[in-house]
């Protein structure tokens, strides 16, 4: 077996030197943090149902014309995906107040917004990912004007896509955040959607009972997890109302289970 070079490990993923040139591989771990990795943890199995959701999502998206890193899913826990520079700007797209915007703002968590909001914030862990505006972008050059209106266009256009897609199984998309990068061809780049969108980084609400089906159900101690990132796949059609760990090939799933 061939020794892989790793090139950089996350918070929830890490990633491998691809087997040919301009393609990375993407491991999804079970590892959990929020409140900037202040508090840590583990969801067994959420690696290998983020990484179905992500797969799914991103083909969706690539149907619609948004280009992104995705090229195929390898096994359980990885991608294969194209190699990029990140841009180093989250990009968090609300359509529902929650999260810190709830603290930051004094709303009141489930408030409809009166448009999507956009906000960026600065990718540095050391700092807290702090919240930026354009005017900080272009004055410290992170990204183009050009790329911005790239990056600006396509979050809008992901999120109608996606609000329509979970409202079709009954969820709410609150909000969630998208990274994006430059795919160089010589001296051309191109920005394209990166990383991965999963119960990880998206707040999902069941419409009738308003239950979170994301990691807001690990930062605030509600516990099941797992049951609720399974039904997010579940309601996807990833996974069948019954033996959905066989579908999944979760024996690994399983095994883990019993904590």
């Amino acid at each position: 077996m061939t020794r892989r070079r790793k090139i950089y490990e996350g918070k929830a993923k890490i990633l491998y030197e691809g087997p040919e040139p301009g393609t990375i591989i993407q491991y999804f771990k079970d590892d959990a943090t929020a409140f900037n990795a202040q508090k840590k943890g583990t969801i067994s199995g959420k690696g290998v149902i983020n990484n179905r959701i992500s797969e799914y999502v991103f083909t969706r998206l690539s149907h619609i014309g948004i280009p992104t890193h995705f090229v195929r899913r390898l096994n359980m826990r990885e991608q294969l995906v194209k190699q990029v520079e990140i841009v180093p700007i989250e990009v968090v797209v609300r359509n529902v107040a929650a999260g810190s915007l709830t603290k930051r703002l004094g709303i009141e968590e489930g408030t409809p917004l009166p448009h999507t909001l956009l906000e960026y914030c600065y990718k540095d862990d050391a700092l807290g990912d702090p919240l930026i505006a354009e005017e900080h972008i272009a004055c410290f050059g992170w990204a183009s004007q050009e790329e911005m209106q790239d990056i600006s266009a396509m979050a809008i256009r992901i999120n109608d896509f996606m609000s329509g897609m979970f409202a079709a199984i009954n969820i709410r998309l609150i909000d969630f955040k998208l990274e994006f990068g430059r795919l160089f061809d010589g001296d051309f780049s191109r920005i394209i959607l990166a990383d991965e969108i999963s119960p990880d980084g998206c707040r999902l609400w069941d419409m009738d009972s308003g239950e979170k089906l994301d990691k807001d159900r690990f930062r605030r101690d509600l516990g099941g997890e797992v049951e609720a990132y399974q039904e997010v796949a579940r309601r996807l059609g990833l996974l069948p109302e019954e033996g959905d760990s066989a579908v999944l090939d979760l024996g690994e799933h399983r095994a883990k289970k019993g904590k």
